[in-house]
């Protein structure tokens, strides 16, 4: 039996979950963002983006647009529980489920297929038992891979089905414009259209070293990418791209900033953020990665291999510190963000510093706490102060912290 994955993606998560919560803004333009008039929106309801409103503008940018639009801050517990609501149903289909992001997961579905009558019945059948235990619509793709199942599931938003059968997957790629791609950003899709790639059928056609002249070993998965080949199982054992890609965490900020010492503030609660996740998912890390955005959107990283992987609050706060001190903060800063990358499984092997062991203890206990009564509820300095104005979920949220709740 060929393989069949399935990409269930919500409609318009957060705004479809407020407007759940109050009918009364229900079809009207509605955006979601964090406080201040600058902030960044998350969602965008589709009576919003009508009028041209869109992911990631400011809000006076969608006031600009929209005179009459409803503005409403972000609650990420809201959102983390309807979420949570979503991933109980997916995984009554089936235990072979990733959860991707807080609205989005992907199911292997080739083994239930047998108990439908046909994909169709089976996508239909998803999306009937979402609604109706949830209240919310979500779109689905379905397909031979992953990659594939993430485009088919953006074809026909909101409230869609699209079903890439393999005859028709090459002519859809033909007409398909790269930066519909799952991982093609804004970079990839100028530095590709300047070489004259436009679709993915042309990616698929370009020569493949000529892409690895260009872009390096990620030239040869640009390559399978064109052609639709990327395709990775999930299994009990690793994450989407296994583990070895990263977990993080980034913040708008409500105002720029230039003051280091506030940085170190953000840097905290952000560390905690990650390592919460790291953590969760008994994952440690290697590298760590500072991301910061200066106020014309201009985006630069350091990053640093560590001698150990590391996983608690305090050593990934420590060496982002090391990393932000480094750095020339030439102007104002709007972003911050902080990554753990090249993942292992386990326990730590080599201790970094004395006591290691009461530490890792002391550690495990705040995160007990804060998992029967709530993020920070307990947390390191002035965390708790910071976790009240940053309120995000990262692209990468799970709610039990990786697939299945591992």
């Amino acid at each position: 039996m060929n393989p069949l994955f399935t990409h269930v993606d919500m409609d318009a998560f957060y705004a479809s979950v407020e407007e759940l919560a109050n009918p009364a803004i229900r079809g009207r333009p509605v955006i979601i963002a964090g406080p201040g008039k600058r902030s960044i929106i998350t969602t965008a309801s589709y009576a919003a983006r009508e009028y041209g409103v869109r992911t990631g503008m400011t809000v006076n940018q969608a006031k600009a647009l929209c005179r009459d639009i409803i503005v409403i801050k972000s609650d990420y517990r809201k959102y983390a529980d309807a979420s949570k609501r979503v991933m109980t149903v997916l995984e009554s289909f089936t235990p072979e489920m990733f959860i991707a992001s807080v609205d989005e997961a992907f199911l292997e579905t080739t083994a239930i297929l047998r108990k439908y009558a046909s994909r169709a019945h089976l996508g239909q059948e998803i999306k009937a038992r979402v609604k109706r235990e949830t209240g919310l619509t979500c779109s689905i793709g379905m397909a031979g891979n992953r990659l594939l199942a993430k485009l088919a599931s953006a074809m026909n938003k909101p409230d869609g089905l699209t079903i890439l059968e393999p005859d028709i997957v090459q002519s859809t790629l033909d007409v398909t414009p790269v930066e519909k791609l799952w991982g093609i950003g804004p970079v990839t899709k100028m530095t590709l259209n300047s070489l004259g790639i436009r679709t993915c059928g042309q990616l698929g056609r370009y020569p493949e070293t000529l892409l690895c002249n260009r872009f390096g070993s990620y030239g040869k998965r640009l390559s399978l990418m064109g052609r639709g080949e990327e395709g990775i199982h999930l299994d009990k054992n690793r994450t989407l791209g296994g583990v070895g890609r990263s977990v993080g965490h980034s913040v708008t900020l409500p105002f720029d900033i230039t003051d280091r010492q506030k940085m170190k503030t953000v840097l905290l609660t952000l560390a905690e953020m990650v390592g919460r996740r790291a953590r969760r998912q008994r994952s440690r890390g290697r590298v760590l990665a500072l991301t910061w955005r200066y106020e014309d959107f201009s985006t630069f990283s350091r990053r640093s291999t560590l001698p150990s992987p590391i996983c608690l609050t305090e050593d990934i706060y420590r060496f982002s510190l090391r990393l932000l001190e480094n750095i020339d903060i030439r102007k104002p800063v709007r972003l911050l963000g902080i990554s753990l990358s090249d993942l292992s499984r386990g326990e730590q092997t080599l201790s970094l510093f004395p006591e290691e062991d009461k530490r890792e203890k002391v550690q495990k206990a705040l995160d007990n706490i804060n998992d029967r009564f709530g993020e920070f509820t307990l947390a390191l300095g002035d965390t708790l102060k910071d976790f009240q104005t940053l309120e995000v979920i990262s692209p990468s949220w799970r709610p039990k912290g990786g697939r299945n709740g591992e």
